[in-house]
């Protein structure tokens, strides 16, 4: 963490919030993570993009895939 701060003393700290005020964290750290993971999404979808330009990689249905899973 930026400020070195660990994660008990992190929860210490919203402890002494108010019950809005830790509601309102909440709020804020559900955004962040789900920003986070629709970045990481993007970037999947990129490089699997990337990869299917490049022909190291078909298009394949879902039963396709779950066919050669299970071989």
């Amino acid at each position: 963490m930026a400020s070195g701060k660990s994660f008990g003393e992190v929860l210490e700290d919203a402890e002494r919030l108010t019950a809005e005020e830790q509601e309102e964290l909440m709020d804020v750290l559900s955004r962040r993570i789900a920003e986070r993971r629709r970045q990481s999404l993007a970037q999947d979808i990129r490089s699997a993009r990337g990869e299917l330009r490049k022909g190291r990689c078909k298009p394949a249905t879902p039963d396709e895939l779950m066919t050669e899973i299970l071989s």
